[in-house]
């Protein structure tokens, strides 16, 4: 599996070596060996979700406060574009984003490392979405950045108003927001 680091180098691309023929296809979507070493330390997963959307569905900018959660994100059906905020006010990358086009197709996973805000819209009519976390979700800590933050300005590839939950209409402003040390 091909490990590439982001812009933001925390965030990391992994991209599956996969093996097809006229049967089907092949590939190692998890090795925890392989994946520690790309990430640089010991990573314990805790839980395993499933999200299904459908078309200009935008989840997140989703974080947990405390006990802040690692994530590692793939689409098994459809495609998104995912992505993840830095807000560490330690890190040089605080308030930047990254992003990266998941889908069915390229197999690619996205890592998410703790300290960063986290979301995704779905480019195709639906999408599964599947992601590891190494915390449990509380929903106590759990907050969320509005997905057009001026001061983020991510480049969302997509036309018109986004499907929004009222959890992701009320998000902070990252100037409002809680964030990291």
């Amino acid at each position: 599996m091909k490990a590439t680091p982001l812009a933001i180098p925390d965030v990391i691309l992994f991209e599956p070596k996969v093996f097809g023929d006229d049967r089907g296809f092949f590939f190692e979507s998890f090795n925890h060996r392989h994946f520690e070493e790309a990430v640089g330390k010991p990573v314990n997963f805790v839980q395993d979700n499933h999200s299904r959307s459908v078309k200009n569905v935008l989840r997140g900018l989703h974080y947990q406060i405390r006990q802040p959660q690692g994530k590692l994100v793939r689409v098994v059906q459809g495609e998104v574009f995912d992505v993840a905020v830095d807000l560490r006010r330690s890190s040089a990358t605080f308030g930047q984003w990254v992003g990266a086009h998941l889908s069915a197709e390229n197999k690619h996973q996205l890592w998410v490392p703790e300290g960063f805000a986290h979301g995704f819209v779905v480019l195709s009519e639906t999408a599964e979405f599947l992601y590891k976390t190494t915390d449990y979700y509380l929903p106590e800590y759990e907050r969320s950045i509005v997905w057009n933050d001026g001061d983020i300005a991510i480049q969302w590839p997509f036309e018109g108003e986004p499907v929004l939950s009222a959890k992701d209409i009320n998000g902070k402003s990252l100037i409002d927001a809680d964030t990291f040390r």
